[in-house]
Protein backbone atom coordinates (compact mmCIF):
# COMPACT_ATOMS: atom_id res chain seq x y z
CA UNK A 1 0.00 0.00 0.00
CA UNK A 2 2.92 2.38 0.78
CA UNK A 3 2.25 5.51 3.73
CA UNK A 4 2.71 8.93 3.75
CA UNK A 5 4.58 10.38 6.50
CA UNK A 6 3.24 13.59 7.95
CA UNK A 7 3.13 15.74 10.98
CA UNK A 8 1.21 18.21 12.60
CA UNK A 9 3.74 21.37 11.54
CA UNK A 10 7.34 21.60 10.63
CA UNK A 11 10.10 20.15 13.04
CA UNK A 12 7.88 17.29 14.12
CA UNK A 13 10.19 14.70 13.06
CA UNK A 14 8.87 13.29 9.82
CA UNK A 15 12.42 12.78 8.45
CA UNK A 16 14.31 11.39 11.70
CA UNK A 17 11.02 8.48 11.18
CA UNK A 18 11.38 8.63 7.79
CA UNK A 19 15.49 7.77 7.99
CA UNK A 20 14.61 5.64 10.56
CA UNK A 21 12.02 3.35 8.71
CA UNK A 22 14.46 3.52 6.06
CA UNK A 23 17.33 2.01 7.25
CA UNK A 24 15.03 -0.69 9.13
CA UNK A 25 13.68 -2.11 6.19
CA UNK A 26 17.17 -1.51 4.03
CA UNK A 27 18.70 -3.59 7.27
CA UNK A 28 16.65 -6.49 6.15
CA UNK A 29 17.46 -6.50 2.80
CA UNK A 30 14.62 -5.27 1.58
CA UNK A 31 13.98 -3.17 -2.02
CA UNK A 32 12.77 0.32 -0.72
CA UNK A 33 11.67 3.04 -3.13
CA UNK A 34 11.14 6.52 -1.56
CA UNK A 35 9.68 9.55 -2.01
CA UNK A 36 9.69 13.39 -0.84
CA UNK A 37 6.60 15.81 -0.93
CA UNK A 38 7.45 19.16 -2.38
CA UNK A 39 10.91 20.91 -3.51
CA UNK A 40 13.43 20.08 -1.16
CA UNK A 41 16.61 18.47 -2.16
CA UNK A 42 18.43 18.25 0.93
CA UNK A 43 16.21 15.29 2.68
CA UNK A 44 16.14 13.25 -0.15
CA UNK A 45 19.78 13.08 -0.29
CA UNK A 46 19.41 11.59 3.04
CA UNK A 47 17.06 9.14 1.50
CA UNK A 48 19.23 8.01 -1.32
CA UNK A 49 21.86 7.79 1.21
CA UNK A 50 19.84 5.00 3.20
CA UNK A 51 18.20 3.01 0.26
CA UNK A 52 20.91 3.49 -2.52
CA UNK A 53 18.66 4.91 -5.08
CA UNK A 54 17.14 7.70 -5.76
CA UNK A 55 14.58 9.95 -3.84
CA UNK A 56 11.75 11.00 -5.82
CA UNK A 57 9.59 14.92 -5.35
CA UNK A 58 6.60 14.87 -5.71
CA UNK A 59 5.71 18.48 -6.32
CA UNK A 60 1.91 19.79 -8.17
CA UNK A 61 3.20 22.99 -8.46
CA UNK A 62 6.54 22.58 -10.26
CA UNK A 63 4.63 19.66 -12.29
CA UNK A 64 1.35 19.10 -12.33
CA UNK A 65 -0.96 16.74 -10.22
CA UNK A 66 -1.02 14.33 -13.40
CA UNK A 67 3.18 14.01 -13.00
CA UNK A 68 2.66 13.38 -9.35
CA UNK A 69 0.58 10.41 -10.34
CA UNK A 70 2.86 8.78 -13.01
CA UNK A 71 5.70 9.71 -11.01
CA UNK A 72 4.89 7.71 -7.81
CA UNK A 73 3.29 5.08 -9.93
CA UNK A 74 6.51 4.59 -12.58
CA UNK A 75 9.22 4.34 -9.51
CA UNK A 76 7.02 2.17 -7.24
CA UNK A 77 6.77 -0.52 -9.73
CA UNK A 78 10.63 -2.15 -9.27
CA UNK A 79 10.35 -1.90 -5.53
CA UNK A 80 8.94 -3.77 -2.59
CA UNK A 81 8.50 -1.30 -0.14
CA UNK A 82 7.28 2.38 -0.59
CA UNK A 83 7.68 5.38 1.59
CA UNK A 84 6.86 9.13 1.28
CA UNK A 85 8.18 11.81 3.67
CA UNK A 86 5.55 14.92 3.34
CA UNK A 87 6.28 18.40 3.80
CA UNK A 88 5.58 20.85 6.38
CA UNK A 89 2.66 19.80 8.39
CA UNK A 90 -0.09 17.78 7.13
CA UNK A 91 -2.43 20.41 5.58
CA UNK A 92 -0.23 23.23 4.87
CA UNK A 93 0.34 23.98 0.98
CA UNK A 94 -0.24 26.92 -0.66
CA UNK A 95 -3.38 28.99 -2.19
CA UNK A 96 -5.31 27.43 -5.18
CA UNK A 97 -4.48 29.20 -8.60
CA UNK A 98 -6.86 31.54 -9.99
CA UNK A 99 -6.53 29.88 -13.66
CA UNK A 100 -8.68 26.53 -14.02
CA UNK A 101 -5.14 25.55 -16.15
CA UNK A 102 -1.51 25.64 -16.51
CA UNK A 103 -1.24 26.19 -20.23
CA UNK A 104 1.53 23.49 -20.77
CA UNK A 105 -0.80 20.76 -18.86
CA UNK A 106 -2.12 20.84 -22.35
CA UNK A 107 0.73 20.40 -24.33
CA UNK A 108 2.08 17.92 -22.50
CA UNK A 109 -0.05 15.71 -20.80
CA UNK A 110 -3.83 16.04 -19.30
CA UNK A 111 -4.24 17.24 -15.93
CA UNK A 112 -7.51 16.79 -14.43
CA UNK A 113 -8.28 19.86 -11.74
CA UNK A 114 -10.18 18.41 -8.79
CA UNK A 115 -12.40 20.75 -6.50
CA UNK A 116 -10.93 19.51 -3.17
CA UNK A 117 -13.87 21.51 -1.45
CA UNK A 118 -16.57 19.56 -0.83
CA UNK A 119 -20.61 20.75 -1.19
CA UNK A 120 -21.10 19.57 2.33
CA UNK A 121 -19.13 20.36 4.76
CA UNK A 122 -16.04 23.14 4.70
CA UNK A 123 -12.79 20.76 4.07
CA UNK A 124 -10.17 21.59 1.71
CA UNK A 125 -6.58 21.20 0.74
CA UNK A 126 -4.20 23.31 0.45
CA UNK A 127 -2.62 22.70 -3.20
CA UNK A 128 0.70 20.66 -2.98
CA UNK A 129 -0.12 20.11 0.65
CA UNK A 130 1.03 16.54 2.12
CA UNK A 131 -2.73 15.63 2.34
CA UNK A 132 -3.34 16.62 -1.45
CA UNK A 133 -0.54 14.63 -2.82
CA UNK A 134 -1.95 11.69 0.01
CA UNK A 135 -5.11 12.25 -1.63
CA UNK A 136 -3.75 11.98 -5.46
CA UNK A 137 -2.12 8.73 -4.66
CA UNK A 138 -4.94 7.44 -2.27
CA UNK A 139 -2.54 6.50 0.29
CA UNK A 140 -2.72 6.26 4.22
CA UNK A 141 -0.96 8.86 6.66
CA UNK A 142 1.41 7.82 9.19
CA UNK A 143 0.71 10.86 11.50
CA UNK A 144 3.66 11.61 13.58
CA UNK A 145 3.21 14.51 16.83
CA UNK A 146 6.14 16.18 18.46
CA UNK A 147 4.72 14.78 22.21
CA UNK A 148 7.76 16.90 23.99
CA UNK A 149 5.16 19.66 25.24
CA UNK A 150 1.63 17.50 25.52
CA UNK A 151 0.05 15.28 27.42
CA UNK A 152 -3.81 14.79 27.22
CA UNK A 153 -3.79 17.78 24.16
CA UNK A 154 -2.23 14.71 21.70
CA UNK A 155 -5.73 13.71 21.82
CA UNK A 156 -7.68 16.82 20.16
CA UNK A 157 -4.84 17.24 17.47
CA UNK A 158 -5.00 13.72 16.41
CA UNK A 159 -8.87 14.39 16.37
CA UNK A 160 -8.15 17.09 14.62
CA UNK A 161 -6.14 16.33 12.20
CA UNK A 162 -8.01 12.92 11.20
CA UNK A 163 -11.33 14.81 11.14
CA UNK A 164 -10.63 17.53 9.57
CA UNK A 165 -11.10 15.96 6.32
CA UNK A 166 -13.21 12.88 6.02
CA UNK A 167 -11.27 12.01 2.58
CA UNK A 168 -7.81 11.29 4.30
CA UNK A 169 -6.93 7.69 5.13
CA UNK A 170 -5.10 7.54 8.71
CA UNK A 171 -3.25 4.28 9.73
CA UNK A 172 -1.96 5.28 12.85
CA UNK A 173 0.09 7.62 14.86
CA UNK A 174 3.94 8.04 15.69
CA UNK A 175 4.18 9.58 19.05
CA UNK A 176 7.90 11.50 18.99
CA UNK A 177 9.94 12.86 21.65
CA UNK A 178 8.24 11.19 24.73
CA UNK A 179 9.84 11.97 27.79
CA UNK A 180 9.59 8.68 30.11
CA UNK A 181 6.99 5.79 30.83
CA UNK A 182 4.65 7.80 32.25
CA UNK A 183 4.88 10.22 29.77
CA UNK A 184 4.13 7.53 27.41
CA UNK A 185 1.14 6.39 29.65
CA UNK A 186 -0.78 9.80 29.91
CA UNK A 187 -0.32 9.95 25.99
CA UNK A 188 -1.82 6.55 25.36
CA UNK A 189 -4.61 7.13 28.12
CA UNK A 190 -5.56 10.25 26.22
CA UNK A 191 -5.54 8.71 22.64
CA UNK A 192 -7.27 5.32 23.40
CA UNK A 193 -10.93 6.72 22.90
CA UNK A 194 -10.24 7.41 19.20
CA UNK A 195 -9.00 3.86 18.67
CA UNK A 196 -5.88 5.00 16.31
CA UNK A 197 -3.41 2.48 16.19
CA UNK A 198 -0.02 3.95 18.22
CA UNK A 199 2.41 2.57 15.66
CA UNK A 200 5.39 4.10 16.88
CA UNK A 201 7.12 6.00 19.97
CA UNK A 202 10.23 7.59 19.91
CA UNK A 203 11.52 8.27 23.04
CA UNK A 204 13.45 12.28 23.72
CA UNK A 205 16.65 11.73 22.61
CA UNK A 206 19.08 14.64 21.56
CA UNK A 207 21.87 11.94 19.85
CA UNK A 208 19.58 11.03 16.59
CA UNK A 209 19.53 14.55 15.69
CA UNK A 210 21.18 15.74 12.73
CA UNK A 211 22.37 18.88 12.55
CA UNK A 212 21.62 21.64 10.29
CA UNK A 213 22.43 24.95 8.94
CA UNK A 214 21.35 28.41 7.36
CA UNK A 215 19.61 26.60 4.19
CA UNK A 216 18.63 23.30 6.75
CA UNK A 217 19.70 20.32 6.95
CA UNK A 218 23.52 19.51 6.61
CA UNK A 219 23.81 17.16 3.38
CA UNK A 220 24.61 13.55 3.91
CA UNK A 221 27.62 14.36 1.52
CA UNK A 222 29.19 16.40 4.02
CA UNK A 223 28.23 14.64 7.59
CA UNK A 224 31.46 12.12 7.62
CA UNK A 225 29.55 10.23 10.63
CA UNK A 226 26.39 9.60 8.99
CA UNK A 227 27.04 5.88 8.72
CA UNK A 228 26.79 5.46 12.02
CA UNK A 229 24.29 7.89 12.51
CA UNK A 230 22.08 5.37 10.14
CA UNK A 231 22.92 2.26 12.05
CA UNK A 232 21.61 4.26 15.39
CA UNK A 233 18.39 5.20 13.59
CA UNK A 234 18.30 1.63 12.24
CA UNK A 235 18.60 0.18 15.96
CA UNK A 236 15.71 2.48 17.35
CA UNK A 237 13.72 1.88 14.30
CA UNK A 238 13.95 -1.97 15.26
CA UNK A 239 12.20 -1.61 18.75
CA UNK A 240 10.38 1.84 18.60
CA UNK A 241 7.50 0.69 15.94
CA UNK A 242 5.01 -1.68 15.86
CA UNK A 243 6.37 -3.77 12.17
CA UNK A 244 3.74 -6.28 12.21
CA UNK A 245 1.17 -3.97 11.07
CA UNK A 246 3.51 -1.28 9.45
CA UNK A 247 5.03 -3.74 7.19
CA UNK A 248 1.79 -4.96 5.17
CA UNK A 249 0.83 -1.04 5.23
CA UNK A 250 4.59 -0.27 3.59
CA UNK A 251 4.12 -2.96 1.19
CA UNK A 252 4.46 -1.29 -2.01
CA UNK A 253 1.21 -1.94 -4.53
CA UNK A 254 1.96 -2.12 -8.12
CA UNK A 255 -0.52 -0.88 -11.28
CA UNK A 256 -1.10 -3.71 -12.55
CA UNK A 257 -1.84 -3.38 -16.58
CA UNK A 258 -1.20 0.47 -16.31
CA UNK A 259 0.96 1.00 -18.90
CA UNK A 260 1.11 4.87 -19.27
CA UNK A 261 1.85 5.37 -15.32
CA UNK A 262 4.92 3.01 -15.09
CA UNK A 263 6.07 3.89 -18.32
CA UNK A 264 8.84 6.00 -19.36
CA UNK A 265 8.19 9.79 -19.41
CA UNK A 266 5.37 10.94 -21.62
CA UNK A 267 7.72 12.32 -24.83
CA UNK A 268 5.58 13.76 -27.12
CA UNK A 269 6.12 12.86 -31.11
CA UNK A 270 7.04 16.87 -31.52
CA UNK A 271 7.83 19.10 -28.81
CA UNK A 272 6.73 22.69 -30.04
CA UNK A 273 8.06 25.68 -28.39
CA UNK A 274 5.58 29.24 -28.11
CA UNK A 275 7.04 29.84 -31.71
CA UNK A 276 6.18 26.29 -33.37
CA UNK A 277 9.64 25.59 -33.76
CA UNK A 278 10.50 21.67 -33.43
CA UNK A 279 13.33 21.74 -31.17
CA UNK A 280 13.23 17.35 -30.90
CA UNK A 281 11.20 14.48 -31.76
CA UNK A 282 11.00 11.07 -29.99
CA UNK A 283 12.85 9.48 -32.92
CA UNK A 284 16.02 12.08 -32.89
CA UNK A 285 18.61 11.36 -29.96
CA UNK A 286 20.71 14.12 -29.46
CA UNK A 287 24.49 12.16 -28.74
CA UNK A 288 26.08 15.14 -27.34
CA UNK A 289 28.60 15.07 -23.76
CA UNK A 290 26.67 17.47 -20.82
CA UNK A 291 29.24 18.25 -17.86
CA UNK A 292 26.90 18.37 -14.24
CA UNK A 293 28.69 20.21 -11.67
CA UNK A 294 28.29 17.22 -9.02
CA UNK A 295 30.12 18.02 -4.94
CA UNK A 296 29.89 19.29 -2.00
CA UNK A 297 29.27 22.71 -3.41
CA UNK A 298 26.70 21.54 -5.94
CA UNK A 299 24.49 19.11 -5.18
CA UNK A 300 20.68 20.31 -5.58
CA UNK A 301 19.57 18.42 -8.83
CA UNK A 302 15.68 16.64 -9.23
CA UNK A 303 16.84 12.86 -10.55
CA UNK A 304 14.04 13.17 -13.14
CA UNK A 305 15.86 16.47 -14.82
CA UNK A 306 19.26 14.30 -15.15
CA UNK A 307 16.99 10.62 -16.46
CA UNK A 308 15.19 13.53 -19.02
CA UNK A 309 18.51 14.47 -20.34
CA UNK A 310 19.74 10.85 -20.44
CA UNK A 311 16.48 9.57 -22.39
CA UNK A 312 16.89 12.29 -24.78
CA UNK A 313 20.53 11.03 -25.51
CA UNK A 314 22.82 12.95 -23.73
CA UNK A 315 25.83 11.48 -21.93
CA UNK A 316 26.03 13.22 -18.42
CA UNK A 317 29.53 13.36 -17.13
CA UNK A 318 29.91 14.57 -13.98
CA UNK A 319 32.60 16.38 -12.41
CA UNK A 320 33.91 18.41 -9.52
CA UNK A 321 34.31 22.52 -9.77
CA UNK A 322 36.06 22.35 -6.18
CA UNK A 323 38.29 19.39 -6.36
CA UNK A 324 38.79 18.64 -10.19
CA UNK A 325 42.26 19.85 -11.33
CA UNK A 326 41.17 18.63 -15.48
CA UNK A 327 37.94 20.78 -17.07
CA UNK A 328 35.93 17.81 -18.66
CA UNK A 329 36.76 17.04 -22.19
CA UNK A 330 34.87 17.18 -25.24
CA UNK A 331 31.41 18.53 -23.81
CA UNK A 332 29.41 20.70 -25.70
CA UNK A 333 27.30 22.14 -22.67
CA UNK A 334 27.48 22.90 -18.80
CA UNK A 335 24.95 22.35 -16.04
CA UNK A 336 25.09 23.72 -13.08
CA UNK A 337 22.77 22.58 -9.96
CA UNK A 338 22.30 24.53 -6.52
CA UNK A 339 23.87 23.72 -3.20
CA UNK A 340 26.33 26.14 -1.03
CA UNK A 341 28.66 27.50 -2.55
CA UNK A 342 28.97 30.21 -0.45
CA UNK A 343 30.24 27.36 2.14
CA UNK A 344 33.29 26.42 -0.27
CA UNK A 345 33.79 29.78 -1.82
CA UNK A 346 37.45 29.95 -1.11
CA UNK A 347 37.94 26.75 -2.29
CA UNK A 348 36.04 27.00 -5.18
CA UNK A 349 37.79 30.30 -5.81
CA UNK A 350 41.16 29.25 -5.35
CA UNK A 351 40.70 26.53 -8.22
CA UNK A 352 41.79 28.97 -10.43
CA UNK A 353 42.65 26.77 -13.51
CA UNK A 354 39.14 25.22 -13.30
CA UNK A 355 37.52 29.31 -12.83
CA UNK A 356 39.59 30.31 -16.03
CA UNK A 357 38.79 26.98 -17.85
CA UNK A 358 34.53 27.69 -17.36
CA UNK A 359 35.08 31.45 -18.40
CA UNK A 360 36.40 30.44 -21.26
CA UNK A 361 33.86 27.69 -22.40
CA UNK A 362 30.91 29.62 -21.52
CA UNK A 363 32.50 32.89 -23.48
CA UNK A 364 33.25 30.18 -26.67
CA UNK A 365 29.45 30.17 -26.58
CA UNK A 366 28.96 26.60 -24.60
CA UNK A 367 25.40 26.40 -23.43
CA UNK A 368 24.99 26.81 -20.00
CA UNK A 369 22.10 26.13 -17.41
CA UNK A 370 23.13 27.86 -13.62
CA UNK A 371 20.44 27.39 -10.94
CA UNK A 372 21.07 29.43 -7.74
CA UNK A 373 24.45 28.08 -6.40
CA UNK A 374 25.30 27.79 -9.74
CA UNK A 375 24.41 31.45 -10.93
CA UNK A 376 26.41 32.61 -7.88
CA UNK A 377 29.64 30.48 -9.15
CA UNK A 378 29.51 32.26 -12.30
CA UNK A 379 28.99 35.49 -10.42
CA UNK A 380 32.24 37.84 -10.54
CA UNK A 381 32.77 37.31 -6.37
CA UNK A 382 30.40 35.16 -3.86
CA UNK A 383 30.56 37.27 -0.67
CA UNK A 384 30.43 34.97 2.59
CA UNK A 385 28.50 35.37 6.06
CA UNK A 386 31.86 37.07 7.31
CA UNK A 387 32.02 39.53 4.37
CA UNK A 388 35.06 37.82 2.81
CA UNK A 389 34.87 38.48 -1.04
CA UNK A 390 35.84 35.37 -2.96
CA UNK A 391 36.56 35.47 -6.48
CA UNK A 392 33.88 33.66 -9.27
CA UNK A 393 34.15 32.87 -12.51
CA UNK A 394 33.23 36.08 -13.63
CA UNK A 395 30.97 35.40 -16.57
CA UNK A 396 27.95 37.66 -14.94
CA UNK A 397 29.15 41.10 -13.84
CA UNK A 398 27.58 41.34 -10.06
CA UNK A 399 28.25 39.98 -7.05
CA UNK A 400 26.36 37.20 -4.67
CA UNK A 401 26.51 38.74 -1.21
CA UNK A 402 25.43 36.43 1.98
CA UNK A 403 22.75 37.88 4.28
CA UNK A 404 20.31 37.51 7.13
CA UNK A 405 16.80 37.60 4.86
CA UNK A 406 15.75 34.13 3.30
CA UNK A 407 13.65 34.15 0.08
CA UNK A 408 11.65 31.19 -0.15
CA UNK A 409 8.47 30.59 -2.48
CA UNK A 410 7.15 29.06 -5.49
CA UNK A 411 7.35 31.76 -8.35
CA UNK A 412 5.53 31.83 -11.43
CA UNK A 413 7.68 33.28 -14.22
CA UNK A 414 7.06 34.40 -17.95
CA UNK A 415 10.49 34.31 -20.06
CA UNK A 416 11.00 37.59 -21.61
CA UNK A 417 13.78 36.83 -24.50
CA UNK A 418 15.42 33.13 -25.66
CA UNK A 419 17.87 31.81 -23.88
CA UNK A 420 19.12 28.35 -23.90
CA UNK A 421 16.47 26.35 -22.53
CA UNK A 422 13.56 29.12 -23.09
CA UNK A 423 11.54 31.04 -25.47
CA UNK A 424 10.61 34.60 -24.98
CA UNK A 425 7.00 34.19 -23.74
CA UNK A 426 7.40 30.74 -22.37
CA UNK A 427 5.85 30.06 -18.63
CA UNK A 428 7.80 28.27 -16.10
CA UNK A 429 6.88 27.68 -12.27
CA UNK A 430 9.75 27.39 -10.36
CA UNK A 431 11.07 27.51 -6.38
CA UNK A 432 13.18 30.08 -4.95
CA UNK A 433 15.27 28.98 -1.61
CA UNK A 434 18.31 31.02 -0.66
CA UNK A 435 19.86 33.58 1.40
CA UNK A 436 21.91 35.60 -0.96
CA UNK A 437 21.12 38.65 -2.91
CA UNK A 438 22.68 40.08 -6.10
CA UNK A 439 24.24 43.35 -5.72
CA UNK A 440 23.46 44.43 -9.47
CA UNK A 441 20.65 43.03 -11.04
CA UNK A 442 20.24 41.85 -14.38
CA UNK A 443 19.66 44.91 -17.48
CA UNK A 444 18.21 42.20 -19.51
CA UNK A 445 16.79 39.53 -17.50
CA UNK A 446 15.59 36.22 -18.61
CA UNK A 447 12.20 36.40 -16.50
CA UNK A 448 9.38 38.63 -14.78
CA UNK A 449 8.50 36.81 -12.42
CA UNK A 450 5.72 36.68 -9.33
CA UNK A 451 5.22 35.05 -6.16
CA UNK A 452 2.85 31.88 -7.06
CA UNK A 453 -0.37 32.76 -7.75
CA UNK A 454 -0.13 36.44 -7.07
CA UNK A 455 0.09 37.21 -10.90
CA UNK A 456 -1.89 40.64 -11.24
CA UNK A 457 -1.92 41.38 -7.50
CA UNK A 458 1.88 42.63 -7.42
CA UNK A 459 4.36 43.66 -9.74
CA UNK A 460 6.69 41.61 -11.31
CA UNK A 461 10.14 41.11 -10.55
CA UNK A 462 13.06 41.00 -13.18
CA UNK A 463 14.75 38.07 -12.22
CA UNK A 464 17.51 35.61 -14.31
CA UNK A 465 20.94 36.28 -16.70
CA UNK A 466 21.80 35.83 -20.33
CA UNK A 467 24.91 36.32 -21.00
CA UNK A 468 26.48 34.15 -24.16
CA UNK A 469 24.29 31.11 -24.00
CA UNK A 470 23.94 31.40 -20.11
CA UNK A 471 20.45 30.70 -18.10
CA UNK A 472 21.20 31.71 -14.74
CA UNK A 473 18.99 32.37 -12.30
CA UNK A 474 17.55 32.02 -8.98
CA UNK A 475 14.77 29.59 -9.71
CA UNK A 476 14.81 25.93 -9.47
CA UNK A 477 12.85 24.40 -12.05
CA UNK A 478 11.83 20.74 -12.31
CA UNK A 479 11.58 19.63 -15.39
CA UNK A 480 9.43 16.10 -15.54
CA UNK A 481 6.06 18.10 -17.10
CA UNK A 482 8.05 19.80 -19.73
CA UNK A 483 10.87 17.67 -21.54
CA UNK A 484 10.83 20.88 -23.99
CA UNK A 485 12.84 22.87 -21.36
CA UNK A 486 15.70 20.09 -21.72
CA UNK A 487 15.09 18.97 -25.25
CA UNK A 488 15.83 22.65 -26.17
CA UNK A 489 18.91 22.91 -24.04
CA UNK A 490 20.23 19.89 -25.88
CA UNK A 491 19.75 21.28 -29.19
CA UNK A 492 21.45 24.36 -28.78
CA UNK A 493 24.23 22.00 -27.13
CA UNK A 494 24.02 19.64 -30.34
CA UNK A 495 24.34 22.84 -32.04
CA UNK A 496 27.48 24.16 -30.88
CA UNK A 497 30.42 23.56 -32.55
CA UNK A 498 33.31 22.45 -29.72
CA UNK A 499 35.85 21.78 -32.62
CA UNK A 500 38.36 24.57 -32.62
CA UNK A 501 37.57 25.74 -29.38
CA UNK A 502 38.75 22.92 -27.05
CA UNK A 503 42.49 23.60 -28.48
CA UNK A 504 41.87 27.36 -26.97
CA UNK A 505 40.51 25.90 -23.73
CA UNK A 506 43.05 23.21 -23.29
CA UNK A 507 45.92 25.81 -23.17
CA UNK A 508 43.91 27.38 -20.21
CA UNK A 509 43.83 24.46 -18.23
CA UNK A 510 47.15 22.57 -19.37
CA UNK A 511 49.51 21.87 -16.71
Amino acid sequence: MTLVIAGERSGAGKTTVTIALLAYLIRRGLNVQSFKVGPDYIDPMFHAFVTGRPCRNLDAILTSESYVKKCFSRHIQDANYGLVEGVMGLFDGVSRRNQESRSHDTDFETDTRINYRKEEGNYDFSFASTAHVAYLLNLPVLFVIDCSRLSGSVAAIAHGFRSFNPDLKFAGLVLNRVASDRHLELLQDALKPLNLPILGVLRRDEAVTIPDRHLGLIPAEELPNLHAAIDKLADLAAVSFDWEQLLPLLAATRNEGSEQLSGRHNLPSGIITKKDDVVNSLGKQFGVRIAVARDRAFNFYYQDNLDLLEELGAELVFWSPLDDAVFPDNVQGLYFGGGFPEVFAQNLSGNVLIRDAVKSAIFSGMPTYAECGGLMYLCDSIVDFDGNSWPGVGVLETAAAMGKRLTLGYREAVAVRDSSVLTALDEVWGHEFHRSHLTVEPTNPVYHSWRYGKRGEVEAVAEGWGVCQVHASYLHLHWGARPDIPARFLQQCADFDCKGVLGDRSQVISF
